[in-house]
């Protein structure tokens, strides 16, 4: 059995925003498989179902980012699965960029207080990952603002297109092991025109 996580935030105020790219995977995951997000427990919002042959069970923490742990260590606890090789975490990431994803199979929280609060939950940071590229903040502007605030229009298509391919590479971390979806869908960054020329 798989738990599959995507992060976020549960406000109405927070659909669409960077830090509810997590969100945005969940439900992509849920309508390529039918499954219905609905039961609330484990300080979630969870379905349950099958994901590329596996029983899975899908969460939307609704603790606020930064209690995500709780939610988690609760699913596991109850289910019994091994997080070293059954969850699966989906969060938004600023050092890729829009439309970027990268999947690791273990690594520090770079940062992203979810992330932190997962590790602590857990007491380590061997869990597969699906980091979701949602652009560096511009200068000036802070940190907290930049992720709770919304894509810009000229890049939803991006977005779009890499929720996409991190639910068909979540399928394929299932059927196939982390390691073919790490070479089939981390993407490197695009060059910029000046590094083409």
């Amino acid at each position: 059995m798989y738990i599959i996580v995507g992060l976020g935030n549960p406000d109405r105020k927070y659909v669409n925003t960077r830090h509810n790219i997590g969100f945005e995977v969940i439900d992509a995951i849920a309508e390529r498989n039918d499954i219905v997000l609905g039961e609330q427990k484990h300080k979630a919002v969870i379905g349950k179902g099958m994901v590329a042959g596996q029983k899975a069970v899908l969460v939307k923490p609704i603790t606020y980012m930064n209690l995500s742990g709780e939610s988690v260590r609760s699913v596991i606890d109850f289910y019994k699965v091994d997080e070293k090789s059954e969850l699966i975490v989906i969060s938004d990431d600023i050092s890729l960029d829009v439309g970027q994803i990268r999947i690791r199979k273990r690594g520090s929280a770079g940062g992203h207080n979810g992330l932190k609060n997962i590790i602590l939950h857990l007491g380590h940071d061997s869990f597969i990952r699906v980091r979701m590229g949602v652009g560096d903040k511009p200068p000036k502007l802070d940190l907290a603002d930049y992720v709770l605030g919304h894509f810009l229009q000229e890049e939803r298509e991006a977005v779009n297109e890499s929720v996409r391919n991190a639910a068909l590479a979540i399928e394929t971390i299932i059927a196939e092991g982390p390691d073919a979806a790490m070479n089939q869908y981390n993407t490197r960054k695009r060059p910029t025109q000046e590094e083409e020329s």
